[in-house]
């Protein structure tokens, strides 16, 4: 009877420690910044909005209160539906790495771009980021990342 008991026990806590160690590995964590759209150029040779255009940008990311730098941005975009809509992808990179996303930006509304990869601490990320209109002018924006392992 104490050997089955044992073995019980010895069962039961290797599944405890499997379920932990998925739910570790499956944890989630939310980083919120805010980009300063200072230095956005569209390019391809022609004046107005066309479908085609290139938006080609490098902007200083700060913390969620807005209040100190913390990092920065690079990417580009292309047009495609005009007045409405880009196809994006940039990599925000943040004191402890980099985080790459793709996705829609639209002109007139928040939108959801998928997190494609990182680097450093978030070498193992997925998820997604909340791209979220911080003020009416479109100068500023909020990046909330949800991330899971």
């Amino acid at each position: 009877m104490k050997r089955v008991l044992t073995v019980v026990l010895l069962a039961a806590s290797l599944m405890l420690v499997t379920a932990v160690n998925a739910s570790a590995r499956h944890a989630r964590h939310t980083i919120t910044v805010v980009e300063h759209a200072t230095t956005d150029a569209v390019t391809n040779g022609k004046k107005g909005d066309h479908a085609g255009n290139i938006l080609t940008f490098g902007n200083k990311v700060f913390n969620a209160a807005d209040t100190k730098k913390v990092g920065h941005d690079q990417g580009s975009c292309v047009r495609i539906v005009v007045g409405k809509s880009w196809e994006c992808m940039w990599t925000t990179f943040l004191p402890k790495g980099q985080i790459t996303v793709e996705g829609p930006f639209y002109d007139d509304g928040n939108s959801v771009l998928a997190i494609t990869g990182g680097t450093g601490a978030y070498r193992n990320v997925r998820g997604q980021m909340a791209l979220k209109y911080h003020n009416p002018a479109g100068t500023k924006f909020d990046f909330v990342f949800h991330l899971s392992r």
